[in-house]
């Protein structure tokens, strides 16, 4: 069987597990600047990208939308404390079988990218302590666009310009754990690949019409 041309990875839960070091920095960053507690979690959902996250957030806790400078303030508030706590915090670890997965893709051809609703500059922290920065040429991230699925696109489009043609769906696979990251799959058009590695199981992958489920990373990769 042919190689996907490019395998497109998200980052949280998908690759690695951060131990919380997000919604920490993100309540950091709300009380140094607003005296406020914010917990991203009770106002957003798994596979939205940061900006909504920041806003949904922002919301909740001041009662009123932020200024553009409001949130550019708490974006780099965050990402000051992120690349503390992502060193130091309990809990990270890098998913089972997503090294010997990313070094065995690499070393068949195929291009590797990074999908995340993070912004780049989160999205990058949080693969450095487990070394998984070295197997990505380019990403798409969140703060390329708030829409999961415009992000998915900006990726593809990435991985076409590589590659100098545009690509089938059959040659982009998009590996997330959540059934947005598999909507967002399909609806840019590659091929989604599920893994119930995060808040999801199987079941619910496949009843996003996930066109391959896998249990982890450790598992056979589709057509390799």
């Amino acid at each position: 069987m042919t190689l996907p041309r490019a395998v497109l990875f998200d980052v949280d839960e998908t690759l690695v597990h951060t131990g919380g070091s997000g919604a920490r920095s993100w309540a950091w960053a709300f009380d140094q600047l607003h005296g406020v507690a914010a917990d991203i979690g009770e106002h957003s959902s798994a596979g939205e990208t940061d900006p909504q996250v920041g806003k949904a957030t922002f919301r909740a806790a001041l009662g009123r939308e932020p200024s553009h400078e409001e949130m550019s303030r708490l974006y780099a508030k965050y990402l000051w404390h992120l690349s503390e706590d992502i060193w130091t915090g309990e809990g990270y670890k890098v998913l089972e079988g997503a090294t010997d997965l990313l070094g065995r893709l690499a070393d068949a051809g195929v291009i590797l990218g990074m999908i995340s609703g993070a912004m780049e500059g989160a999205a990058r922290m949080k693969m450095e302590p487990g070394r998984l920065n070295r197997y990505f040429v380019f990403g798409a991230y969140g703060s390329d666009s708030p829409d999961r699925t415009e992000v998915t696109r900006l990726a593809i489009a990435k991985a076409s310009r590589l590659h100098g043609r545009d690509l089938a769906p059959g040659e982009v696979f998009v590996v997330g754990d959540t059934p947005h990251d598999v909507d967002s799959a399909l609806a840019a058009g590659a091929t989604a690949v599920g893994v119930a590695t995060g808040h999801y199981g199987i079941d619910e992958l496949r009843a996003a019409k996930a066109d391959h489920v896998m249990q982890s990373l450790a598992e056979p990769f589709p057509r390799f």
